[in-house]
């Protein structure tokens, strides 16, 4: 039964339904069959969502759409523009140095898009980047997003693993860093091959600092959740209520644009968000639980095992499990069907969960940049007004750096295990 269940659901994710409903389909069809109470449904549906680590989710969209709305990305911008513009590629360095700022503030690469990327698209395009160029820079950048804390898809995948969530947070730093790093050095090697703009001259220290005391606010954003975790003074929930209530205080107080039109409009958004979310949290946590009884990931387990139990081995295995499944699935709904089967055996060789965890959401964002699925191409066509082809001819560099930050963090566990090893 349990192989028929995802029969089923792969058929119905190929004939186009929805994947809530690919998932709840057979789900229902299981319980009338199996003859269970359907009582049962909602009993699952509620105990997945009663979670206090998912209430993190909410609250970090609210803070990216508080964001969005106040004003403060425009500043988080032009600080950027002052501060690497002159790099070689100018605007692109902007745009992945910016990304890194935002990203400790959203937790969501489609945040970063449909946030920032707007902001960046239209000053690139202005300055003489390609369109297609522009929109490569900021989708490959966005990737970043939901590594660097907080991290909305982490938090899903603690929440599924019961994996310490502080720890997660913490071991995304550093591959967030390489990854920008990598990713600033392509880009100044395609503008100085391209020979494309950048800012005349380098800025002074007075210009830097006319454009850092305003976006200074929102810089402390993150430094402020990030120390608290580490401080052990508050969980990633408590961080996120703490992060909205001081994002409330300066766009009130510091910045003065928020009003309650805006207030209002940031809340109708979230609830648009968490809701696409946890009702795939919801109906995912039924669908794995009937997967557990009929003990698919035990039999997966034993299977997998017989092939190889090297840690090494079996983590390059798991990377061609997760870039496959997030070129078709949201990360949302793959954490919640693939993680449960794919991770007990891997720990089980010795993997650390952490580790495994930065590796699985690293590749669950590399699906937003590929098709059929890729959710940031769509978004990135739309608001630049290209061609799927025209932006995946340009993305084809920014691949490189992605697959050497997803090489690196494969094999140098140390370097990801780092920071949360001082909280161990």
């Amino acid at each position: 039964m349990g192989i028929a269940l995802i029969v089923v659901f792969l058929g119905l994710f190929v004939l186009g339904f929805p994947v809530v409903y690919a998932i709840l389909i057979p789900a229902i069809g299981y319980v009338l069959i199996e003859g269970l109470p359907l009582g049962l449904l909602t009993q699952r549906v509620t105990y997945a969502l009663d979670s206090f680590p998912l209430v993190a989710v909410p609250v970090f969209i609210f803070v990216g759409n508080l964001m969005n709305l106040a004003g403060v990305t425009d500043r988080i911008f032009r600080f950027a523009d002052t501060l690497v513009g002159r790099l070689p590629g100018g605007l692109a360095q902007v745009n992945i140095f910016s990304s890194l700022i935002f990203s400790g503030m959203s937790g969501a690469a489609l945040a970063d898009v449909g946030g920032l990327g707007r902001i960046e698209i239209a000053a690139m395009r202005k300055r003489g980047f390609s369109a297609p160029f522009a929109g490569a820079v900021t989708a490959a950048s966005a990737v970043v997003g939901p590594i660097f804390p907080p991290s909305i898809p982490l938090i899903v995948y603690g929440s599924v693993t019961s994996v310490s969530i502080v720890q997660l947070l913490l071991a995304g730093i550093v591959p967030a860093l390489i990854c920008i790093v990598l990713l600033m050095i392509t880009a100044a090697i395609l503008a100085i091959v391209h020979k494309m703009p950048r800012a005349e001259r380098a800025p002074t220290l007075r210009e830097i600092g006319a454009d850092l005391l305003p976006a200074l606010p929102a810089l402390f954003a993150p430094v402020l959740m990030i120390s608290g975790m580490l401080l052990g003074f508050f969980t990633p929930t408590e961080a996120a209520a703490v992060t909205v209530a001081y994002v409330l205080l300066i766009s009130g107080l510091f910045y003065r644009e928020l009003t309650w039109p805006h207030l209002w409009n940031a809340m109708l958004m979230t609830v648009r968000s968490t809701s696409a979310i946890l009702i795939i949290v919801a109906v995912a946590s039924l669908f794995g639980w009937i997967l557990a009884v009929e003990q698919i990931p035990q039999d997966f387990a034993r299977w997998i095992l017989q092939f190889a139990d090297s840690p090494v081995v079996l983590l390059i295995i798991a990377n061609l499990i997760f870039f496959i499944a997030g070129m078709f699935l949201d990360s949302t709904t793959a954490t919640l069907l693939v993680v449960p089967v794919i991770a007990p055996p891997l720990v089980l060789a010795g993997v650390d969960p952490v580790h495994l965890g930065i590796i699985v959401i690293f590749n669950l964002m590399l699906g937003l940049l590929t098709p059929p699925m890729g959710l940031s191409l769509f978004l990135i066509c739309d608001i630049a007004k290209i061609t799927l082809r025209q932006l995946l001819r340009a993305l084809l560099p920014f691949y490189v750096p992605l697959l050497v930050t997803l090489a690196i963090i494969t094999f140098h566990a140390d370097l990801v295990l780092w920071l949360p090893g001082l909280l161990r």
